[in-house]
């Protein structure tokens, strides 16, 4: 199987030393990342109810010798959307072309690579909520009719052409589902949603990687590791590498649950999992707006930070373990979060908004 990367793939915020950095890098293939995904569905670790899905839908396409349904997967980052894509084309003996949709302005990106696809073959988007309009209404028909329309000359001299495609698969994977036109939603075959991973997957996937890795780490060193990975196994297995270099020049280069409270502390990551940029939002929140609520929009601005990396990689997490809550008036930080922080628990009832 042959993957092919667009040349324009564009960078993604990526988590490092804090787990949140402005620096930008295409994640999910970088060598450290690769080198510890899975390449079948046996191998996948967490999301039963997906998996099987996949399993039951490509044991069926390859029975009909048919290509599989559009695929869309959506869930915050780091949960496996494009492992899965990897995973898809493998099973299927299909070549993989991966993009995002920032990487294509214009029609002729998008056609491009639609017109060099083999049968069968697996057209992989990140970010696809973020494809423009006009690459968007490109899509409908080739994902319909497996067909793009090209348009000559203008005005009374305008000509059209149909294409015809070899029929491929479109997996689209989206932080944010909310964003995808109705249109484009729908002709979707297959929708799922990727959740955050329990402390027993996450467990399995530490001591998976640590083989790999050929690393040895006790049980109560795993749990607690899986404790601070925020529920994402892209975290657990960054963390992991991290702890790892500290136990090889601090320890006798095995994983105990004492080097990884201690190597974690050097990298801001606490207990439970938060960042110094995660302690940084509830702080906002409880200081300078009272608990809340208020709005995300001034949450970014007090921050100076981007507000799709409060929205994408902050905020899925903390309202995922109760320390904040959406309102039609804002977000507001928990009793909980405030207990966490050591902060005395201030109970609004509303406050500045947007």
């Amino acid at each position: 199987m042959k993957e092919h990367t667009s040349a324009k793939h564009p960078s993604t915020e990526i988590t490092t030393g804090s787990m949140v950095s402005k620096e930008t890098l295409p994640i999910d293939e970088t060598p450290e990342i690769l080198s510890l995904r899975p390449c079948l569905l046996s191998e996948y670790i967490g999301q039963s109810a997906v998996v099987e899905t996949l399993r039951i839908a490509i044991e069926a396409a390859l029975k009909r010798k048919e290509p599989l349904d559009h695929i869309l997967f959506h869930g915050p980052p780091g949960l496996g959307k494009t492992t899965l894509a990897h995973i898809i084309a493998r099973e299927m003996g299909a070549n993989l072309n991966t993009t995002s949709g920032p990487a294509m302005d214009k029609g002729g990106d998008l056609l491009g690579l639609l017109t060099h696809l083999e049968e069968g073959d697996v057209l992989f988007v990140d970010e696809i909520h973020r494809l423009p309009k006009v690459i968007e209404e490109f899509l409908y028909p080739a994902m319909e009719d497996f067909a793009v329309d090209f348009v000559f000359d203008k005005g009374v001299h305008a000509r059209s052409h149909r294409y015809r495609l070899k029929r491929f698969v479109l997996v689209g994977a989206t932080t944010r589902v909310g964003l995808l036109s109705s249109p484009l939603r729908d002709r979707f075959g297959l929708f799922r949603t990727l959740d955050f991973y329990s402390l027993e997957d996450l467990g399995l996937i530490i001591k998976r990687s640590a083989l790999l890795l050929d690393i040895a780490i006790d049980e109560e060193a795993s749990d607690e590791l899986a404790r601070r990975s925020r529920g994402t196994p892209r975290i657990a297995n960054r963390l992991l590498k991290r702890v790892r270099d500290f136990t090889q020049v601090r320890s006798d280069g095995k994983i105990r649950k004492q080097t990884v409270i201690e190597a974690l502390r050097l990298e801001g990551v606490d207990e439970k999992g938060l960042t110094n940029l995660d302690r940084s939002f509830l702080q906002t929140i409880m200081e300078f707006y009272s608990g809340g609520p208020v709005g995300i929009e001034a949450i970014a601005a007090t921050l100076q930070e981007e507000t799709d990396t409060l929205v994408d990689v902050v905020e899925p997490y903390l309202l995922k373990i109760g320390f904040v809550t959406r309102t039609s008036q804002g977000r507001k930080a928990s009793e909980k979060a405030f207990s966490h922080l050591g902060f005395p628990y201030r109970h609004t009832h509303k406050g500045p908004g947007n």
